[in-house]
Formats: structure tokens, sequence, C-alpha cells
């Protein structure tokens, strides 16, 4: 029996089939940004209809948005403007006549790292993905943790100097402090270009003093960061072990671990690692 891990994005469905841990195929569309809820409905159901010929135990969705995880209810999903409100665990539950599971997609990295990546052998697990924004989801005693309004996680939100963490501790920092972009920054540090690196030695103090504050607050064994802003580590690294270690308790410094996702699909098997944690 295999699991299909869904990942709804920013401008694709995917749609993957996870069988004895191990992703063996995915299938892929573009989503049809103006469509109706109904239109982009039949993308996805196509795109499941492909792997008709596997049997299948259920059905693991991330998506961009506001998720009322009890009852797979998805909210004003990000780039697909006609989906307001999707009961989307109900619908498919209906169509195909087997378990659903729903979450947004920083609960999918978290829970994906826990059963397919870097996150493995641990209990209380941060997933910090550093991208256009900055998401978070939390596994606390090998479970992933939404909170009621699936909410848990939005440390981003969180006030932090003239704005919140999310505008000092992702792409939004380069964009608005200095007019560029992450990815222009590491092309450039990568030619030693002395603004770039300076640049990223102050984003990774500000993502340092992010990490003391998840510290406080959940005190997790070890935190993954993922998305693209992960990719320029080496460049931010010092910068933010050297605010790390001003932690209050010097034990839980030397304790803490800070990993890196390396899985290139991690949105579709976390995804399907939805199932894996309900059924725990």
């Amino acid at each position: 029996m295999g699991i299909l891990g869904i990942d709804i994005g920013g401008t694709n469905i995917r749609v993957g089939l996870v069988k004895d841990n191990e992703l063996v195929r995915i299938e892929s569309t573009l989503i049809k940004k103006a469509g109706s809820e109904s239109d982009i409905l039949n993308d996805l159901y196509l795109q499941i209809d492909q792997f008709s010929n596997e049997k299948i135990s259920g059905i693991g969705i991330g998506v961009p948005s506001v998720v009322d995880v009890e009852y797979g209810v998805v909210y004003d999903v990000q780039n697909i403007p006609s989906w307001k409100e999707v009961h989307l665990k109900e619908i498919l539950e209906s169509k195909y006549s087997i378990p659903v599971y729903v979450n947004n997609d920083a609960n999918c990295f978290a829970v994906g790292e826990k059963y397919f990546g870097k996150a493995i052998e641990y209990k209380n697990i941060i997933g910090l993905i550093i991208g256009t924004g900055l998401g978070a989801g939390i596994i606390l005693n090998n479970k992933l943790y939404a909170g009621k309004n699936c909410g848990a996680g939005e440390f981003g939100m969180i006030p932090f100097r003239e704005n919140n963490y999310e505008y000092y501790c992702s792409g939004q920092y380069f964009i608005n402090e200095y007019g560029t972009t992450g990815k222009a920054l590491f092309d450039k540090a990568k030619n030693k270009d002395a603004k770039a690196l300076r640049i990223f030695k102050e984003f990774g103090s500000n993502l340092g003093e992010a990490i003391k504050m998840i510290m406080y607050s959940i005190d997790p064994e070890v935190i993954i960061l993922g998305g693209s802003g992960s990719r320029s580590y080496q460049y931010f690294q010092d910068e933010m072990w050297k605010a790390i270690k001003s932690f209050a308790y010097s034990k839980s410094v030397k304790n803490i671990k800070i990993e890196i996702s390396e899985i290139e699909n991690i949105a579709i098997l976390g995804a399907a690692a939805l199932m894996l944690d309900a059924n725990r």
C-alpha cells in the first residue's frame, strides 16, 4: 500500500506516491490561478487519478493557507484566489473513499523531516522555513502540534525591533532593507562580495535572535532550517551562532542542534507524512 502526498504550491499541484518510505513517482500540473474552485479541484482529480492503478491507503495534502485541521477545510489559499473556503477533506474522502489529511505547508515540512529527513531520531523538533516569509512547524513528543486554529509556529509574526521576526529573518529583510533578493546576494557572496557578506552577517544575527526566542518558547532538541534562505547558511551561520550563544542557559546552547534540510521533495513527503503522524 502507498500514500499519496500532495503539494499545492505557488505554481504547481504535485502529487507523489510514497511506498516503503520512498518517493517512487511524481505527477504535476500548473495551477490555473484564475480558475474557479471547481476548475482547480478538477485538475487535482486528474493528477490523483493518474495513480488509479495503485493501492492507496490515504492522502496527505499540504497547502499554503490557514487550515481547519480537524475537518480539513482550507481558507484563502495563496495564489489560488477562488479557494476561499474549500472543504478539501470532505470532498476527497467522498470521492475516493480513503482517509485524507490536510495541513499547512510549514507543518508538512516539519513532519516530513521527522519521518524522512534529519529529525528522525528526535522527539521535539522545529521545522523553520526561511523563504519569502518565516514559517515553522512544531513537533512535540513525536507528534505534530498545530494548535487549535493551525496557528502554532507563527514565530515570524511575533514583534521584534521595529517590526516582527519575519521582516528581519526572511527574504523580506533583503528586499525591504537593501532592495535586492536573497538569491542575488547569494550569487555575490559566492564571489566574496564584501557588502553581500556583511548583509548575510546581519541576517545571521537576526536569525540567531529568532532562534533564541524559539528556544525560550519551545526548548526543542533540533531546529531544521529549510526554504530558499537556508541555502545561504554558510554565509550567515557564524553570526547566527554568535547570537545563540548569548542565550541565558548555557546547557541549552550546548545541546541544541541546527540542521539544514537536504530533501529535494520534502513538501510531497511531508504531506504524505501527515497520515503517518495521524496514525502514530
